[in-house]
């Protein structure tokens, strides 16, 4: 009941926060996010780890913004390959 909550929680975030995504290896995803929704990443992701302990979530503060980078077990690629293509989308429709 909880998870289609956090996907429409996670699209508001990355419509409204995220600047830019990046694919650095297949099991790993990351989206540049304004410095201003750590708190809401950081507890989304807490959230979604809980429900779905395959992700791994690290929250770092670069020159370019907050990197909220997602990575998964080789087996889950195709899961983080849905999650980038939703981030994508949402982006897009903000763009």
């Amino acid at each position: 009941m909880e998870q289609p909550l956090r996907v429409a929680e996670f699209d508001e975030l990355f419509t409204t926060s995220a600047r830019t995504t990046r694919r650095p290896a297949p099991d790993r995803f990351e989206i540049v996010l304004d410095p201003a929704a750590a708190e809401r990443a950081r507890e989304l992701a807490a959230r979604e780890s809980s429900c779905c302990s395959f992700f791994i979530f690290h929250l770092t503060t670069t020159a370019e913004g907050l990197v909220l980078g997602v990575e998964v077990p080789p087996a889950y690629i195709e899961v983080l390959d849905a999650f980038a293509a939703r981030t994508d989308t949402a982006i897009g429709t903000n763009r």
